[in-house]
């Protein structure tokens, strides 16, 4: 396994503590823990970890968000991009970096499952295409009210952004979207981050070292993270615009120049930040 060197300083980090990537295909999730098994594991392998004896519901679980896709098309596969290795690789790397006690396990759930409130953090990716029902817009409600965080990530140019900013204003009416400035303390929390960085997709990411395009359309050349915060300032909706974090995590292990500099330089210091604000806030 390649040793790499620390990417930014982090207070939580064990000295000497540093990244590597791995290969190989991971065979194993748990029966127990609802998963989309049918989408296979191809790329990176997560490593396998055991948290200790009393710990199993005192960790942080990553949960994705099963969908409809817009156009009445039914269960698409939007939902499912980048499953299982980005949630597995994300859990990984929080375990390794920061002092959290993470699931090795990952949780796929629709908005009315009735022990959504049992995970503090949910992830939607595509919500370009991202449809909702009634129920599932009062559900949402509920849950972010209630102390939820929705991380949306992974869309690109104006029509995906109006598509998914129509949809949360059917979950909140009276709030807007606003764009996170680089003095939140998010930006600070484990790693610091300067920059709004953009992740491609490996097949762009891989050909930016001789075409400089990091973006996957012309009216998508630039990042956005926009915030819905409660009435006590708790942000509780981050949106990732014109990036693709989700393959950032998922194809870590895929390639040496796309790791390097986008999963290890952009996409992990990020998801770490997120799940590490939200678990302390």
């Amino acid at each position: 396994m390649k040793r790499l060197a620390p990417i930014l300083p982090c207070l939580l980090v064990c000295t000497g503590l540093l990244f590597a990537q791995w290969g190989g295909e991971r065979t194993h999730i748990r029966e127990e823990v609802r998963t989309a098994r049918e989408v296979p594991s191809h790329s990176s392998g997560t490593p396998e970890w055991k948290n200790p004896p009393g710990f199993n519901r005192d960790t942080f679980t990553f949960a994705r968000i099963r969908y409809r896709r817009g156009g009445g098309r039914g269960w698409g596969a939007g939902w499912s991009t980048d499953l299982p290795d980005s949630d597995l690789n994300l859990s990984y790397r929080l375990q390794q970096m920061t002092s959290m006690k993470v699931d090795p396990d990952g949780r796929v759930l629709r908005l009315t499952d009735p022990d959504l409130a049992d995970y503090p953090f949910i992830y939607i990716v595509e919500p370009g295409g991202l449809s909702l029902d009634a129920e599932e817009v009062v559900a949402l409600r509920k849950y972010l009210l209630n102390g939820g965080f929705l991380m949306l990530d992974d869309f690109w140019g104006e029509r995906e952004w109006e598509n998914c900013e129509a949809v949360l204003k059917e979950v909140f009416p009276q709030r807007n979207f606003v764009e996170l400035p680089l003095i939140h303390p998010l930006y600070h929390c484990v790693f610091e981050i300067k920059s709004k960085g953009q992740v491609p997709n490996i097949r762009t990411g891989i050909m930016s070292q001789y075409t400089g395009v990091t973006w996957e359309r012309e009216d998508a050349t630039e990042v956005h993270h926009r915030g819905i915060e409660d009435d006590h300032g708790r942000l509780m909706v981050l949106a990732t615009h014109n990036t693709d974090n989700g393959d950032g995590w998922e194809r870590e292990g895929e390639d040496d120049y796309y790791f390097h500099n986008f999963s290890e330089k952009i996409s992990y210091p990020l998801g770490i930040n997120i799940v590490f604000y939200v678990m302390t806030h």
